[in-house]
Parts: C-alpha cells; sequence; structure tokens
C-alpha cells in the first residue's frame, strides 16, 4: 500500500486515486454472444467446454435436478445451513421493510384520476460467479429480493456450481438452478435458446466478460448496472486499532488482484500501523496470493481534517465506506456517494457480504454517483395511469393542443381537439 498526502489530490480530479475502469470493446463477447443468438444450445455447449465452464452432453446437463439439491443438502453441513437460513431471515426482513416503503397510488386531482401501480417484473435471472471462490451470498442477495418483490420465475445460474450455492440457490427460492456461466449464459439467458427461456432481467456480479455481456444485452433485456472489481474505502482516526482497519481492507482485496482498499487517516504514522499489521495477516491468510498483489496496489491518503476526508470521498465514490472516527454517525449524512455505508468500528464490511440484510451486490467504478446497490426496487416497475372526466378532457385539451401546435405534431392536435369542445 502506498500512502499519499491530501493535497496531492485535493481539487484534482484526473489523479489516479479516482481511476476509475472502462469496459473496452469485447469483440470475443459480442462474437459469443452473437454466436448464442444463432446455434443456441449448441453454442453454449461449444463455449462452455473452450472456456471450461462444463463438459456438457446435451442441453439436458444445463439444469440442476431435484435428485442433485438433495444431494448437495447431504453434502453441506448443517452449520453451514443454520448459517444461511439465519442470512436469509435477515435479508428477507430488510428487504420487505424496503418494498413496504413504496405503495400503489390512486389519487384524484380536479377532474383526473391518477395513480401508479407496483408490479413485479415477471422473469428475472440471478448470476452468480464462479471463479475463484464459490459465491453462495451472492445466491441469496440476488435471489432473495427478487423473491420479496413477488417475481414469478427466478432463474439462478453460476458455473461448475458447488453444493453449499445450491442450497443458497434453494432456500432463497430460486425456481430453476443451472450450472452455467460466462458469456455464453448472459446470452443464452437474454435471447433465449431452445431449452432456456429469456428473461427480462439480469441481475448479479461477474468478471469483465460476464460485465461486458449484460452491457452488450441490455436493450434487449434490462441489467442491474456494470459493477467492476470490489473496493473499500476505510476513514479512520488515529484511535482505531489498526488490525482492525487491515483485516477490514484484506477482506476486499483477497476478491480479486484489481480489488484495491483505500485508507484515509490523519496521520502517516497510523497508516504505517494498518501497513505493518496487514503484512503479518497475509502471512496465514490462505488468499495470499491474490490478496498481497492487490494490497500492493491499494492507497492510505493522510488527509489534515474530517472535511478533506469527505471531499475525498465523495469525489471517489466507493462501492463500500467504512467510518471509524468519532462523531461518525452524525457525519455520516455528510457523505453522499457510496454504495453501501458502514457506521463505526463494530460494523465490519463483511457483516454486509453475508448477514446483516443490506444487499452485497454494489455499484463500483464510482457508479454510485448516480445509482444504489441491488435491492428490491430492482425486481418492481412502478407503471403510472390515468383516468379523466369528460369535463376534464375538455379543459385540458386547450393547452394540449396548443402545445402540438407549437411541436408541429398535427395529428396530437387532432386528438386533443376531438376532445375537446373547438371546432376542428
Amino acid at each position: 500500500m502506498k500512502i499519499i498526502e491530501s493535497k496531492e489530490i485535493i481539487n484534482n480530479p484526473n489523479h489516479e486515486f479516482y481511476k476509475t475502469i472502462f469496459l473496452e470493446n469485447l469483440e470475443n463477447v459480442t462474437s459469443i454472444i452473437e454466436d448464442v443468438k444463432k446455434a443456441g444450445d449448441n453454442a453454449i455447449i461449444k463455449y462452455s467446454k473452450e472456456f471450461g465452464d462444463g463438459d456438457f452432453k446435451s442441453e439436458k446437463d444445463f439444469i440442476v435436478t431435484d435428485e442433485e439439491i438433495d444431494k448437495a443438502f447431504n453434502l453441506t453441513s448443517q452449520k453451514t445451513v443454520n448459517a444461511l437460513e439465519e442470512c436469509i431471515k435477515n435479508i428477507t426482513e430488510f428487504a420487505k421493510e424496503q418494498l413496504n416503503c413504496i405503495k400503489n397510488l390512486d389519487i384524484n386531482i380536479n377532474g383526473s384520476h391518477l395513480g401508479h401501480r407496483i408490479i413485479p417484473i415477471e422473469k428475472v435471472l440471478c448470476y452468480v460467479p464462479g471463479g475463484n471462490y464459490p459465491l453462495p451470498s451472492s445466491a441469496l442477495m440476488t435471489t432473495i429480493p427478487a423473491k420479496v418483490a413477488g417475481v414469478k420465475h427466478i432463474a439462478l445460474t453460476s458455473p461448475k456450481i458447488k453444493p453449499q450455492t445450491i442450497v443458497a440457490a434453494k432456500l432463497s427460492g430460486a425456481d430453476k438452478i443451472y450450472r452455467l456461466g460466462g458469456v455464453q449464459a448472459i446470452g443464452a439467458f437474454a435471447y433465449g435458446t431452445e431449452s432456456i427461456a429469456a428473461v427480462d432481467k439480469i441481475v448479479g456480479p461477474g468478471n469483465k466478460y460476464v460485465t461486458y455481456a449484460k452491457k452488450y444485452v441490455y436493450g434487449k433485456c434490462s441489467i442491474d448496472f456494470l459493477a467492476g472489481p470490489s473496493e473499500v474505502l476505510i476513514i479512520a482516526d488515529d484511535n482505531q486499532d489498526p488490525k482492525l482497519v487491515s483485516a477490514d481492507i484484506l477482506a476486499q482485496c483477497e476478491h480479486d488482484k484489481d480489488a484495491r482498499g483505500y485508507l484515509i487517516c490523519y496521520s502517516e504514522t497510523f497508516a504505517k500501523k494498518v501497513i505493518q499489521c496487514a503484512k503479518q495477516q497475509l502471512e496465514s491468510l490462505k488468499t495470499k496470493d491474490i490478496a498481497e498483489i492487490s494490497f500492493q496496489n491499494s492507497t492510505a491518503v493522510i488527509v489534515n481534517n474530517i472535511d478533506e476526508a469527505i471531499e475525498i470521498s465523495n469525489l471517489r465514490a466507493p462501492e463500500h465506506l467504512e467510518l471509524m472516527f468519532n462523531d461518525a454517525q452524525e457525519l455520516s449524512k455528510k457523505f453522499k456517494n457510496y454504495g453501501s455505508l458502514f457506521i463505526g468500528s463494530n460494523c465490519a464490511e463483511v457483516f454486509g457480504d453475508y448477514c446483516s440484510g443490506t444487499n452485497h451486490v454494489l455499484p463500483t467504478n464510482s457508479a454510485s454517483r448516480y445509482t444504489g446497490g441491488l435491492s428490491v426496487f430492482d425486481f418492481i416497475k412502478i407503471q403510472t395511469f390515468q383516468m379523466l372526466t369528460k369535463e376534464y378532457s375538455q379543459k385540458l385539451s386547450q393547452y394540449a393542443s396548443e402545445i402540438a401546435c407549437q411541436e408541429g405534431l398535427m395529428a396530437h392536435k387532432l386528438a386533443s381537439d376531438l376532445r375537446g369542445k373547438y371546432e376542428i
């Protein structure tokens, strides 16, 4: 981890510290998806074998059977099942409370009857990565809010899916579980094949190829957002335990060699203590090969005051933001851009990853400037309706007809005038 002074990046939004990763045009991604559109299941079989995502004999091998689900439960310890069930309880409760914040709207204004209805999306795909590690937690985070929202059909897929991910998917309410992955899976569920029904939305994390594939198919179906490597930004004062800070940074660094940890603190002395603790913790980490590379490419920023820390954080717009300093709760409202916020030293980011109840599928690459993380809201549509009395329709026609004239849209004017009391 390198240490820099705040003066290097204050008023310098082009500094490398704020650099985001933009997806280049990956031609092999587009060619794979176009092939899946044409060849369907045969293309899935071909590319799955080519990229090591599965050696399928036929399309019947794509789906996880009931017998395999039972076997997965037998292979998963009761301790793991209990932990998953506790996570499910918290995530479900939070999603239900979120949904309760939005109500159907039905109002009368003058002669108009207006409103909106909350309608769930019908078919979604929850994508769960299966690369460096199995991620049953991502099965929980993608499936549960969809279930709470009332989605009719939830498909979940993960390459070379592991028993614990199958168990998590089943407990969370997935209707069908697949062992597909990669670009070919995104293409299949976006466009449909002989054996796979197209979905209305694709959600979930993935590598840069999966992410670009989601970008490519957007429009044919919806997606949640484009997410890059994981990241955490921790703002800590000198009174914090450096072991906690370093552990939280390493928890993100072990995801991927491109993951990043950022520390904002008030002294170089404290930053060096965190770095030393991280080096000691790395020695016993089984994920050292990945975490060490990511940590070496991470950054500590020394600031003069909390205002500088807030300014830098809001400009960086991190995926995870931890506030580990006095008055953190009081000052938390000054932070505007983050995927998820963790207030106080008791609130480890890992709890958000797994079990506290909020979602861990979050915007990275400074995308929290304009979007939040995955939630129950991603699985519903707010659709408006209106009904007008004859008298109010006649009144509105004079305004609509005038605007139509200004825009030169004379059929608009005709449709309005026919509802009015004016001669055509």
